[in-house]
């Protein structure tokens, strides 16, 4: 038994429904990161930045993973409680925040809104991990790294404008 196969049944589609999670989230990061990629070599790379950031090579692999097992933990929550529910409610509204950070960070070049952002977005990821664990523990487990990452994330944010 494994965290994939661990949770309740709902066998109709069981995983298909792990592939459409996989496919949305996995499309969420390769658009924001489509859209934002020649910013980071140009804008970004003219930003004074703190001590403590990883060397962007970093990035996509992390996101890569974090979206990988953010999708895995939906998945589990949907076969708990099926699609219109308040976990996936928060799921997809957190999604959306993900999205929207980068286009405000690395597109708007709005430091300063984007800090505000992930604020914000820190606070839905945390409340989306809440609510998953009322209904799967190991689907609220998987969320961990991402609060960790996006907390790291958020203090990167607040150096990067500091700085700038």
């Amino acid at each position: 038994m494994t965290f994939i196969d661990h949770a309740p049944d709902r066998k109709d589609g069981r995983y298909g429904a792990l592939l459409l999670f996989l496919l949305l989230t996995l499309a969420v990061g390769g658009a924001a990161g489509y859209a934002t990629a020649p910013e980071i070599r140009s804008w970004y790379a003219t930003l004074h930045q703190p001590g403590f950031a990883p060397p962007n090579g970093v990035f996509a692999p992390v996101w890569t993973a974090l979206y990988i097992v953010m999708a895995i933990a939906a998945w589990r929550v949907w076969r708990v409680t099926g699609l219109a529910s308040r976990p996936l409610l928060l799921f997809f509204a957190q999604l959306v925040l993900n999205f929207a950070w980068s286009f405000i960070f690395f597109r708007a070049h709005r430091i300063d809104a984007a800090l505000a952002e992930i604020v914000v977005l820190l606070g839905f990821i945390v409340w989306t991990a809440s609510s998953f664990a009322q209904r799967d523990r190991i689907a609220a487990l998987l969320f961990a790294p991402y609060i960790a990452w996006v907390g790291f994330a958020t203090a990167l944010n607040f150096a990067v404008w500091r700085l700038n």
